[in-house]
């Protein structure tokens, strides 16, 4: 499982990190380590593309910042 650190566009409140974390914990094998303003730490077995698509489609455009096997 691989680790990626994500930079997370449009997250201003609690309630954007409650949508984040739950986005990111609904993909299969994947598990949000740390979620907070603009950024994010998960676990996961899916590839970068997926997290991207599945945040954008929740209005929260990422970008991988770092990625570690």
């Amino acid at each position: 499982m691989a680790t990626l650190t994500l930079r997370i566009d449009n997250m201003h409140c609690g309630s954007c990190i409650r949508t984040v974390t739950q986005t990111i914990n609904a993909l299969p094998f994947t598990h949000a380590e740390e979620v907070r303003l603009g950024a994010a730490r998960i676990s996961t077995s899916a590839t970068p593309e997926q997290i991207q698509q599945a945040l954008g489609t929740a209005g929260f455009p990422a970008l991988v910042e770092a990625s570690a096997a």
